[in-house]
């Protein structure tokens, strides 16, 4: 019997594992998403496909001024953003703000604002992830991610706190299976934007 061929590595993403490749240089084109944790998440995740591809992924801790973020971004057809927002559901805050930024002259064909309709990127993380049917309920005048970790029974008394949680979560991802489609179909839909001519 004939053996077969070893089936390819693949990243955490699913993609094919480009080995022996170095980083290509930073193209100048950005993803950009709301803060430290996003970012840090999306590194995990898509880390190897963004080497592959040049492409830097930025903090941008919030989206209430990103109008003039874009501006200063001065986007082009050599110079895209793919910018990735939470809590991007219809009437909402973030909504009226992607809205206003896609208003920019540079924006039209140079900018995707997309986003994922849960009120903190933690909620993107499958609660199966670390053992739960569900995320616990936050009452909405509590902070989200206190009312998280007081949930799950962590400590959640501080910055510290916060911090030694989203390493639990996110020491908890190991694939993309880990996360919800509709965060996994945003990333995807942006490293797209970004990379196709």
């Amino acid at each position: 019997m004939k053996a077969s061929a070893p089936a390819p590595r693949r990243t955490a993403s699913g993609s094919v594992r480009v080995d022996n490749m170095r980083a290509r240089t930073a193209r100048a084109s950005r993803i950009w998403v709301e803060g430290k944790h996003d970012a840090e998440l999306v590194e995990k995740v898509w880390g190897d496909d963004l080497r592959v591809e040049g492409i830097v992924v930025e903090p941008l801790h919030g989206v209430d001024d990103v109008y003039a973020a874009v501006r200063d971004f001065n986007p082009g057809p050599e110079r895209r953003l793919g910018i990735l927002v939470d809590h991007l559901v219809a009437g909402s805050k973030e909504s009226r703000i992607a809205a206003e930024a896609m208003k920019h002259p540079g924006a039209r064909g140079n900018v995707l604002i997309v986003g994922h309709p849960y009120v903190d990127v933690w909620q993107a993380i499958k609660p199966q992830t670390i053992g739960l049917s569900a995320w616990p309920a936050v009452p909405r005048n509590e902070d989200w991610k206190t009312g998280i970790l007081r949930g799950l029974g962590w400590p959640h008394r501080d910055h510290t706190d916060v911090a030694v949680g989203w390493k639990k979560l996110l020491g908890a991802v190991t694939t993309y299976a880990d996360l919800e489609p509709s965060l996994l179909g945003r990333v995807e839909e942006v490293i797209d934007f970004l990379t196709v001519p």
